[in-house]
């Protein structure tokens, strides 16, 4: 008998109920004990939707972020916070995000803010974690209070359950040294502790404990192969059967590594890494569990149902009760449930699956499996038929946008003259001072905006007072800035929901939904857009908004858009043609725009392109053909202006120092770029390369309530003015604004704006315009 289970569930919860508890409690406006008893309650309810299948995940529910609870799980926190007393949720709040509740807790006086943990990209997925912290000193403490909270809900509940955790080998790797000692050192500290874990959870009951190894899947080099091996030989003797799970990519060269550890089971991802499956069948020992992941954990299309039964069939004959089938990975990285989308296109919608549809899937593969396929006849019939829907829909492919696209040369991408000709053009146009200011597009998004929209797409607020509120809400933000002193403007983003789906929603091509949200990080929850077929701009889409911005001030006014990248890597894309041939048909839109715009008058056009490196596949050896085309599509959509036109490009919260030749060949005449959390530790990558235009490595960490101080802010400068010439400086945020209030804003700007005052009073800041260009 096949053995159907999952690997986890969203945790935000249907209607986003875990984001607005926790902002509640974060405001000070309900209590620990509320925002507890909430996480109970989708938990609980999270478990029943599961039913029906073999093994429930528990664990895999979390307050922010799943790498932060195994910090907590082993004891490992950093040592700004082991001071702290109080509730120890309060403390991982202080981690997540530099602080806990406003005017709650135990100790509200004393246990204030401190630097929130740094965070980025899991894997090459949209969602961030905080990032571990490790020095040659770190030591580690079993608190399984947690997990042994969850295990006992969820037997309470009758769930069987299946406990989830991050391995030892992953939680090391995606962890940072901040003092420059050998991560792998650590090891033998940090098994211990593992054992203690797995044999609590053995004394529960617990029969199977999923194990999470994802760097499985990347190149791993002879230390972290060996690090492998010492671990779950360490690990054998546990009490608890280890499933151990990989997902996100294909073992390649790690398919012996995997198939020996001593492990009672193995998980791989067979949307992804399928070729695997063969070679690991002659690998595997006799005796030990092969889990499937055949239903795409990353996207929302429909399962081909028979075409899976038709190559896992036969190993569900060769391997018996062997053979188990899951998710390629946690649904955590796709919408809740399809049922709610009463306004979503029928025919889409026919196309689709979220999480709780997923499953549903998953129960008709296993049924099948144990039954026959003529137990789910009428099931595979509705999937066949929406499969052939899809297939034949003159939707999806658009002739006109095919042509378009086969006659892109490379001369598209190629700016009239080098960087230093434009910069010298730009800066007389310009005339920006020494460490020019700037923000990176958008300021909150208040209750008024979000009322005005909301009664705007419902049609309760006609089209005419909508725009007019639109652009009250710019007229503040410029003013705002005016008073600030800021040299380059935004107008704010008032009128935009979010930086895809607001393009989404006016390129053909693209699908809405209501209720797709996914977690990005902590409570902030994005709704990709669906891309289902080829591109097109029907209209222009910013220049209306940009121009009355222009017009309200005579100083620089940017536009602001998204890239053909980000736009691709943060939709839920379509599956059934090259993931390129889709970025170049975005490219071609947004290139469209950033003309428009040009003729309209704005001359500094800011291409956000801040999903570039999640882009990248997981393996190094593969990162050529990705940069390749990815880089080639950015040029396309920026490289059509003048230039004397600015462009921009934004990127954040990920790791970029091995990719900074491909940013450098963006040729953006300015790059903003993520570096408050990682206290600029992204300049390290201008020891060995020197970046050529214009940058701003972001000095305000726009994820944490913490306001940064003029001092600190001239600080981080100076780091950065010790890599790059002081004259390419620009000095901004690391990211928009939109999720901060303004009051925080101000506060925050009105240092940033105060410590570009101060440097520009340094030797290396004077000069006249021309002479910072030509720096």
């Amino acid at each position: 008998m096949t053995t159907i289970h999952n690997l986890g569930f969203p945790r935000i919860g249907a209607r986003r109920e875990l984001k607005f508890a926790l902002e509640a409690y974060w405001r000070g406006e309900s209590s620990r004990d509320e925002l507890k008893a909430l996480g109970a309650a989708l938990r609980q309810r999270h478990w029943s939707e599961q039913q029906g299948l073999d093994l429930v995940p528990v664990g895999d529910f979390s307050f922010y972020d799943q790498v932060l609870d195994m910090s907590f799980t082993l004891g490992h926190l950093p040592e700004r916070v082991q001071g702290f007393h109080g509730e120890a949720l309060d403390n991982y709040f202080r981690v997540a995000r530099g602080r806990s509740a406003t005017g709650t807790g135990d100790h509200p006086g004393c246990c204030g803010g401190v630097a929130a943990g740094e965070m980025t990209k899991w894997f090459d997925t949209n969602y961030h974690y905080i990032v571990p912290e490790f020095t040659a000193g770190t030591t580690f403490k079993l608190d399984a209070t947690r997990l042994l909270e969850q295990l006992s809900e969820a037997r309470a509940q009758g769930v069987r359950s299946k406990p989830v955790i991050i391995g030892p080998v992953t939680y090391l790797a995606l962890g940072k040294a901040k003092d420059g000692s050998n991560k792998l050192d650590l090891l033998p500290r940090l098994l211990p502790v593992y054992a203690e874990l797995l044999d609590t959870l053995a004394a529960q009951g617990v029969e199977w404990v999923q194990v999470d190894e994802p760097i499985l899947v990347t190149e791993l080099d002879a230390d972290w192969q060996h690090a492998f091996n010492a671990a779950y030989h360490h690990l054998k003797a546990a009490k608890a059967k280890l499933l151990l799970a990989t997902y996100f990519g294909d073992l390649a060269e790690n398919k012996y590594l995997a198939a020996n550890l001593p492990v009672a089971g193995l998980h791989v991802d067979a949307v992804n890494g399928r070729e695997d499956v063969q070679q690991l069948l002659g690998l595997l020992p006799a005796h030990k569990v092969l889990s499937l992941g055949v239903i795409n954990g990353r996207n929302i299309w429909k399962t081909d149902l028979a075409a899976v039964l038709d190559w896992v069939e036969p190993l569900a004959e060769r391997l018996g009760e062997r053979l188990w089938i899951a998710p390629s990975c946690s649904l955590l990285h796709v919408p809740v449930d399809l049922a709610q989308e009463g306004k979503l296109d029928a025919e889409i919608k026919s196309w689709l699956a979220y999480a709780l549809q997923k499953l549903e899937e998953l129960r008709v593969l296993g049924r099948a499996l144990r039954e026959g396929r003529e137990a789910v006849k009428a099931q595979l019939a509705a999937n066949a038929a929406a499969l052939a829907s899809r297939r034949a829909s003159p939707r999806v492919n658009n002739p006109a946008v095919q042509a378009a696209t086969a006659t892109i040369d490379f001369r598209m991408g190629e700016r009239r003259s080098a960087y230093g000709v434009r910069a010298a053009r730009q800066a007389r146009l310009l005339k920006l001072p020494a460490y020019p200011t700037t923000t990176i597009g958008s300021f909150p998004q208040t209750a008024d905006i979000r009322r005005a929209r909301s009664e705007f797409k419902a049609g309760r607020l006609d089209a005419a007072l909508y725009r007019a509120a639109m652009r009250a809400e710019i007229e503040r933000s410029v003013r705002e800035q005016e008073a600030l002193g800021l040299d380059v403007l935004v107008h704010g983003e008032a009128e935009r929901n979010d930086m895809v789906e607001y393009f989404g929603e006016q390129l053909a091509g693209y699908a809405l939904s209501q209720f797709g949200w996914v977690q990005s990080y902590g409570s902030r929850c994005v709704k990709p857009p669906i891309l289902f077929g080829d591109i097109s701009r029907p209209r222009a889409m910013t220049v209306e908004w940009i121009t009355y911005a222009q017009s309200l001030t005579s100083k620089p006014m940017k536009g602001m858009l998204t890239g053909p990248v980000t736009m691709l890597n943060w939709s839920f894309v379509r599956d059934d043609q090259p993931r390129p041939v889709s970025c170049r048909q975005l490219a071609l839109a947004i290139r469209e725009e950033v003309l428009d715009l040009e003729r309209a008058g704005v001359r500094v056009i800011q291409i956000d392109e801040a999903a570039l490196r999640e882009g990248l596949p997981l393996r190094k050896s593969q990162w050529k053909a990705y940069l390749h085309w990815a880089v080639e599509c950015f040029r396309i959509a920026a490289n059509g202006v003048a230039d004397d036109t600015q462009i921009h490009t934004h990127m954040c919260y990920s790791e970029f120092n091995d990719i900074m030749a491909s940013i450098a060949d963006m040729d953006a005449d300015v790059i903003t770029i993520e570096t408050s959390r990682s206290d600029m530790e992204l300049l390290d990558a201008f020891e060995n390369f020197r970046y050529p235009n214009g940058i701003g490595p972001g000095v305000y960490d726009i994820h944490s309530p913490n306001i940064p101080t003029q001092d600190h802010i001239v600080q981080l400068m100076r780091k950065a003015a010790g890599r790059i010439p002081a004259g390419r400086l620009w000095v901004n945020p690391d990211c928009g604004l939109k999720t901060r209030q303004w009051s925080e804003v101000i506060a925050a700007l009105t240092h940033m704006v105060a410590a570009a005052r101060t440097l520009r009073q340094a030797p290396a800041a004077a000069g006249t315009a021309e002479a910072i260009a030509a720096a």
